[in-house]
């Protein structure tokens, strides 16, 4: 049997600067004191996720390389599996250079502890990494590991999110979600959009002033969508969920501010401001809009193959 080509795809230490990491008692203030601790914490906790991981793979019959997300700029190729290691973000950055042949295993280095932000609860936020689409953590990453080496385990295909921009594919698949929005957050968006299908609308054509725009897939429908008033959609679901950021005076358009988009359908949006950004997956990744532009969102995009937490998909 060959052995397993795997690639390691890590979150960067998010360390404090030297001068107060070697020197955190130094600090009399006991909240801040807290806070630098909790944060010093926190980087040690992922060093050691990254160094138990490695350890676990030194023993398996598996070749791997490690690479911080921050070096990755090509395509993933020519491995088996790809883990990363970190939280959400991170196995949404490794989705941003993979295709549909390749598994990904999210494993969460530093999980939430329920007891610590309970303890903390008056003093600071003491949430660690969600890691909604991780299913391992040190505690579970041999078991779940072996059981993908041995072909006891098999993902499960996420919908991605294709983009066009003036009929002009882009490079990149949204696997949380995309918002398209002007530049500066306080000044107003003005855009419309219909839903097609087929090359002929099937919604009316609405016409918004807002904050922007919030479009996201089943993955994504958990984070910015849900806070901006959306709903939970099952993970393996293929439609997009639309919502209009902070519509003024919707009028007549009301009940058309929130929506979906089925999988046999897009969603087309033509840009009405001199400038706008659409940003894919948070705030790292965005491509420019100007006026007269027209954008395109589907589901009709390459899906990812993801080992997931079985609680999702059970």
């Amino acid at each position: 049997m060959a052995r397993r080509r795997l690639l390691l795809l890590l979150k960067p230490f998010d360390v404090l600067p030297t001068h107060q990491s070697d020197n955190i008692s130094q600090f009399r203030n006991p909240k801040l004191l807290q806070v630098l601790k909790y944060l010093d914490n926190r980087c040690l906790v992922h060093k050691e996720a990254i160094n138990f991981c490695q350890n676990i793979l030194r023993k398996k019959f598996v070749d791997w390389e490690s690479v911080y997300r921050f070096n990755l700029c090509r395509p993933i190729h020519d491995v088996d599996l790809v883990v990363t290691i970190g939280g959400d973000g991170t196995l949404l950055q490794a989705s941003h250079f993979m295709d549909d042949s390749i598994p990904v295993l999210g494993v969460n280095s530093d999980p939430t502890q329920a007891e610590e932000v309970e303890e903390y609860n008056e003093e600071f936020d003491a949430t660690r990494s969600t890691g909604y689409l991780c299913a391992a953590t040190v505690k579970n990453f041999e078991q779940i590991i072996d059981d993908i080496l041995e072909n006891r385990s098999r993902p499960s295909e996420v919908s991605r999110m294709s983009i066009t921009l003036n009929s002009k594919q882009l490079p990149t698949y949204a696997l949380n979600d995309v918002l398209i929005t002007h530049p500066c957050p306080a000044t107003v968006s003005r855009f419309s959009f219909s839903i097609k299908k087929e090359g002929e609308s099937c919604s009316s054509l609405v016409h918004c002033r807002s904050s922007g725009h919030r479009v996201s897939t089943a993955a994504g429908s958990t984070a910015a969508m849900l806070s901006a008033g959306g709903f939970v959609m099952p993970i393996l679901s293929q439609d997009l969920q639309y919502i209009v950021r902070e519509p003024i005076a919707p009028g007549a358009y009301n009940s058309l501010m929130h929506g979906t988009v089925k999988p046999d359908e897009l969603m087309e949006i033509a840009w009405y401001c001199k400038e706008g950004l659409i940003y894919i997956d948070g705030s790292h990744l965005t491509h420019s809009v100007q006026h007269g532009d027209v954008i395109e969102l589907s589901s009709k995009a390459p899906k990812l193959k993801v080992f997931l937490p079985p609680h999702l998909i059970s």
